[in-house]
């Protein structure tokens, strides 16, 4: 598995993985497909304090990783979002993206991560949690653009 910058010629398939993970529920907070193109624009107009990587196997996309500044966020903290495809997750994927994503976050001279995850994320709240990510608050009641309410659990990694 080779991990790297995500580049434009990425994003059909990140658009697949991630459209997957919105179909399936229960994961995410989008709640509406994308498209490579949308991803793209993303990816160039966002921060030049942003980092995007992709596992590639044999070819293909099989995960994921963002990091980045949010405007509810002090300056020293970036969020983080991790997608892995559908039935592939448990195979280290996104242990080697967020070894690159803390390498980039040093770089980019952040000190902390903050994922905010659904509290019905099980595998999501278990996954930062096996990366070193510790809870430090909770968003209650928060609304999705289809209108389902949920609960989002903060986590923080410091990178010091």
């Amino acid at each position: 598995m080779k991990i790297r910058r995500a580049t434009r010629l990425d994003t059909r398939q990140m658009a697949d993985l991630l459209n997957g993970i919105i179909a399936a529920g229960g994961t995410t907070a989008l709640t509406d497909p994308v498209t490579g193109d949308m991803l793209w624009d993303w990816i160039e107009t966002g921060s030049d304090r942003a980092a995007w990587h992709v596992a590639e196997q044999d070819g293909e996309i099989v995960g994921f990783q963002w990091i980045g500044p949010q405007d509810d966020l002090p300056e020293g903290a970036c969020d983080i979002a991790s997608f892995v495809r559908i039935g592939q997750t448990g195979l280290g994927i996104g242990s080697k993206l967020f070894d690159a994503t803390q390498e980039a976050a040093r770089d980019l001279g952040y000190a902390w991560i903050n994922a905010n995850i659904r509290a019905d994320n099980d595998s999501g709240l278990t996954y930062y949690q096996s990366r070193g990510f510790r809870v430090y608050g909770h968003v209650r009641d928060y609304r999705l653009n289809d209108g389902q309410v949920v609960d989002k659990v903060l986590k923080r990694f410091d990178l010091d």
